[in-house]
């Protein structure tokens, strides 16, 4: 695990209520003026679980390598697709418009997230000004010059296909002796999604194979190997890689820059750790 100098202190704050719901992000602030380049985490989870807590050691080692972190909770499971996504862009701008208090330069976000929450990253830094995503006004001074862009995004083995990865699911359930995880997982998806037609239209892959007239600010994927569960190749692919390669390849298809870091994937929790602190501090600047 990369070792970094800064100290940093931590706070959780409400970011946002939905009635008497309050959603919290907790803050990881170096010690110093700055301001910071930030990164907002998102937690993983089949969309229907989790919470931010389960980043902690990759936050903390972004805070001691001198970023601002901020990780969310945000709404999932049955609230629904965008919910998630309307959440997070609403909690980016948060965070540029609240820049002064956590130390932040609003200039220098990126965006952070595992599993799922790798999809819902790089689907908010694709479609930042979705009105659908950016539904939830800003009551803040600055809300006016403030928008959900990021500068780059590093996912970790994320579920970039929602489609492709339920009928992968669903096609593994059907041996006769299925993996674990995939027992339960279309009924998540199903929770979540609620149609193949919403896996579909909010999907980072196919909005590329589409076409669609998206944002592709520099990315990193790390992925552990071997991965059944988001390593895996769809056979209704156009190209003969597995999912990270054809992602990549349209990525890059479409003028934007990745790069495909494969670890271990024993060891990928904490291997991955390193990876990501250097991708952020090369793209968001010291």
């Amino acid at each position: 695990m990369p070792t970094g100098t800064h100290e940093f202190t931590t706070q959780d704050v409400a970011y946002l209520h939905h009635g008497e719901k309050a959603l919290m992000a907790r803050l990881f602030v170096p010690r110093g003026e700055g301001p910071f380049a930030a990164v907002m985490d998102i937690h993983g989870g089949a969309w229907t679980g989790g919470d931010l807590a389960e980043c902690k050691d990759r936050d903390e080692a972004l805070a001691r390598s001198g970023l601002v972190v901020a990780a969310l909770n945000f709404r999932h499971a049955g609230d629904g697709y965008p919910t998630s996504l309307a959440d997070i862009n609403y909690g980016i701008r948060w965070l540029k418009a609240r820049g002064s208090e956590f130390h932040v330069d609003p200039d220098r976000i990126g965006l952070c997230g595992q599993s799922s929450g790798g999809h819902l990253a790089m689907l908010s830094a694709m479609r930042p000004n979705d009105p659908r995503y950016a539904a939830i006004p800003l009551h803040e001074a600055a809300a006016a010059t403030q928008d959900a862009s990021v500068r780059c995004v590093a996912m970790a083995w994320p579920v970039i296909n929602p489609l492709s990865r339920y009928r992968h699911a669903r096609r593994l359930r059907e041996q006769t002796e299925p993996p674990a995880w995939a027992v339960p997982m279309p009924e998540k998806h199903e929770l979540y999604w609620g149609s193949e037609a919403k896996m579909a239209e909010g999907n980072p892959m196919l909005a590329l194979e589409r076409a669609e007239a998206v944002l592709t600010p520099p990315a990193l994927w790390v992925q552990g190997r071997p991965d059944n569960i988001h390593d895996y190749r769809d056979p209704e692919a156009p190209i003969s890689g597995n999912e990270p390669e054809r992602f990549v390849t349209n990525y890059r298809k479409a003028g934007g820059e990745i790069e495909l870091v494969v670890v271990e994937q024993a060891a990928r929790a904490t291997a991955s750790i390193e990876p990501i602190v250097a991708f952020f501090r090369e793209h968001l600047g010291r």
